[in-house]
């Protein structure tokens, strides 16, 4: 018997696979395709604005995802560098191929991760435990736990036009057919949810004398904590054109064989990523829209045009793109496409993504409504923690929205109903300030030693970042800076100049004036912090922590309020019926939810103040 059955080698399942194997149990990984291990099946890249937040925080727990993006990035880029630091999100551009070469190698050199190319097509459980998962050959597995990571194969089909076909992912990937109806008469309730893929077009065909580059950073930041530098990764440059009204009126043409407005397709898709129909069906009055052309590797001519999703007819695909600035030749490879999926309703999970209905079963991924790869491999990591913490008998390990933004993903997956794909965004954090990219390994690296994906050095290094931290900002507020040593400088950027000596740290707080500036002009500084500043981590927290001093205090008081009301639980046993004062709407959603905190509870949509009040009551808080 296996400890842990995994069924699905995505991103959510990668993660939850090793996280599992790293933690000494015997894992067993089970896929329809072990050529399609990880494989990027829409956008060729890792991160982006709350998602390049959350791939680090992966890293900072352990995960691989940060060091699969290293190893196989072809860009780097930091977006917003304009905006604030909590705004700032990492991106990369991958080579689809050697990401998913790079993750299967790993799979494979883990010890503890045995593999078998199969489909799962049932799950049994014994007393509301999970007992098998059933192949299509009728073979059962036994294992004490599992991690369901299907991604969009429940019963998949495919949408190009009018024409429609079963597929998981692509039309060379059959769906699966069983599994949802075998969970389904275990009592889980599901849906139906949609997503698309735009076209991908002949790189060689493209005029680049008609269209934008987009270079890479000249200082790339790596995703993992543990990668020196990914300086020698910055391969290829990507590419910005619009579509014109001539785009749109074609594609206009092609509304009445569109699977969208036909009514053939039944799932709904996400708001925040439509497909180029959608957005010109709901935003008539823009005669444009940005298109990103984004090479999917160094050896192949393929390339990926970001923002235009699309399951309009072949025909009228290709027209579209030829009246796009640099395109007007170019050769369409593959069509975009809809796939419409079977999901599993969220509010059904508990917080350790572990499955209310079935004890030991656990959801990671698109099963769970949502879309993208950081939020699949998020969940998928939490999943395997768990799995492995309730085998051996460890209290779960669970993220506060203050600790992370993997902890904002699955709160919401939970308190809020999914009508449509979930997607992360820095705008879902209340407390993003604290929620850096620069600050995940200071946020979570115990939480990843504690749960054996972290080694005791890497926590060490960490630790030392934060007592420098601690330190240097400590030693700057007792330094004082006199006027001979910082008036120059600040005559040059036109601030007025100092009468009688001010510590260090008042000075940096002015805009404009950075630790290198104190470092570089005054002496009693540089003798006070000694080495405390050679690493550039360390100063760079040291900086962000001065600037944003009074944000930081206040967001961490309001992080503090809020989590007072996360550690009243309540019991799963709770009977909401017997509380005749609950408005109707509030007893619905709680007996839906089941909520596992008081803190929970307010989060959830149709819950009033007056029922949280009557709850706390009768739970005598």
């Amino acid at each position: 018997m296996y400890d842990v059955i995994v069924v699905g080698a995505g991103h959510a399942g990668c993660e939850a696979a090793l996280a599992v194997a790293r933690s000494g149990l015997h894992c067993l990984l089970i896929t329809s395709d072990l050529s399609a291990v990880a494989r990027m099946s829409c956008n060729p890249a890792i991160g982006g604005v709350a998602k390049g937040q959350m791939t680090r925080e992966i890293d900072a727990i352990g995960g691989e995802m940060g060091k699969a993006i290293d190893a196989t990035g072809i860009q780097f880029r930091m977006l917003n560098r304009s905006k604030g630091a909590a705004m700032h999100s990492p991106r990369a551009q991958a080579d689809k191929t050697l990401y998913s070469l790079y993750m299967r190698r790993v799979i494979e050199h883990e010890k503890n991760i045995d593999l078998v190319q199969d489909t799962v097509i049932g799950v049994s459980a014994d007393s509301g435990r999970f007992s098998s998962v059933t192949v299509r050959s009728g073979r059962a597995i036994k294992a004490k736990a599992a991690i369901l990571a299907c991604g969009t194969f429940l019963n998949g089909l495919i949408h190009i036009g009018m024409d429609h076909f079963p597929g998981g992912r692509s039309t060379a990937e059959p769906p699966v057919e069983g599994l949802t109806e075998s969970l389904a008469s275990l009592g889980f309730s599901f849906g139906r949810l949609k997503t698309g893929t735009p076209p991908r077009i002949d790189a060689r065909s493209v005029d680049y004398t008609k269209v934008t580059e987009q270079p890479g950073d000249s200082d790339p930041v790596p995703f993992s904590f543990s990668s020196c530098s990914v300086a020698d990764r910055n391969l290829v440059c990507c590419y910005l054109t619009k579509t014109t009204e001539i785009t749109h009126e074609i594609l206009r043409s092609g509304f009445n064989r569109s699977p969208l407005f036909t009514g053939k397709v039944q799932g709904i898709g996400p708001r925040y990523c439509p497909s180029i129909e959608d957005k010109i069906f709901r935003f008539p009055e823009k005669t444009s829209q940005h298109i990103f052309l984004e090479p999917e590797g160094v050896d192949t001519i393929e390339m990926y045009v970001n923002g235009y999703s699309t399951s309009l007819p072949e025909d009228i695909q290709i027209s579209g793109l030829r009246t796009i600035p640099g395109l007007e030749e170019v050769n369409m490879i593959r069509p975009g496409y809809a796939i419409e999926y079977d999901f599993f309703h969220p509010w059904q999970i508990r917080s350790t993504m572990e499955t209310r209905p079935v004890e030991n079963l656990f959801f990671a991924g698109q099963i769970n409504g949502t879309s993208g790869y950081e939020e699949a491999a998020a969940q998928g990591l939490m999943a395997g923690i768990n799995a492995v913490r309730k085998i051996i008998g460890r209290d779960a390990l669970i993220l506060g929205r203050d600790q992370a933004y993997i902890g904002v993903l699955v709160d919401d997956l939970i308190t809020k109903d999914t009508k449509e794909p979930y997607r992360m965004f820095t705008s879902s954090a209340e407390h993003r300030l604290i929620l850096r990219h620069d600050n995940a390994d200071l946020r979570l690296r115990k939480s990843g030693y504690n749960s054996g994906l972290v080694s005791l050095d890497d926590l060490n290094k960490t630790e030392t970042i934060i007592y420098q931290v601690e330190r240097g900002i400590e030693l700057l507020k007792k330094t004082r800076v006199t006027p001979e040593e910082i008036n120059s400088l600040l005559t040059n950027k036109q601030m007025h100049e100092l009468d009688s000596p001010v510590s260090a740290f008042s000075l940096i707080k002015r805009p404009g004036i950075d630790v290198q500036d104190i470092l570089a002009l005054s002496p009693s500084v540089r003798s006070v912090t000694g080495e405390l500043f050679i690493d550039s981590r360390v100063i760079e927290q040291v900086q962000i922590e001065i600037k944003y001093e009074g944000y930081i205090k206040r967001d961490q008081l309001l992080a503090d309020r809020l989590t007072r009301l996360d550690t009243l639980h309540i019991p799963d046993s709770f009977n909401y019926e017997s509380l005749n004062s609950l408005s109707s709407e509030g007893r619905e959603k709680l007996m839906k939810h089941r909520p596992s905190t008081i803190g929970q509870a307010s989060r959830i949509l149709g819950v009033s103040p007056s029922d949280l009040s009557i709850l706390m009551i009768r739970l005598g808080r």
